[in-house]
């Protein structure tokens, strides 16, 4: 019987990803730090609602590196995914992601 070793991203009690590696679920638990940073600086706006606070910040920190370039006024081609390979699919799947990232920009767009 094969030994599985796997990590979960676990936030208040809830698991949110599970990886089979140990850097992929540390990366993926500071983008959720990040969002959640940026889930408090949005939500003291009080333009959006919770959920479009939740998912506008979940978007920026998937692309940070994206946003800190526009931030800094430099024109940076936009990057394709990247496969999260040993993911599974335990609290979400990329294609739920990406469902996810259409509706904040639906979201987003029709609250403006």
């Amino acid at each position: 019987m094969p030994v599985i070793i796997q990590y979960v991203v676990e936030r208040d009690g809830e698991a949110k990803m599970t990886f089979a590696s140990k850097q992929q679920a540390d990366a993926y638990d500071k983008m959720l730090d990040l969002a959640e940073l940026m889930g408090d600086l949005l939500g003291r706006s009080q333009m959006l609602n919770d959920n479009q606070t939740e998912l506008l910040s979940l978007y920026l920190a998937q692309n940070k590196d994206e946003l800190l370039a526009a931030l800094q006024g430099k024109a940076k081609a936009v990057k394709k995914p990247k496969d999260e390979e040993g993911a599974s699919t335990e609290a979400g799947t990329p294609e739920a992601d990406d469902a996810a990232e259409d509706s904040v920009v639906t979201a987003f767009a029709s609250a403006a």
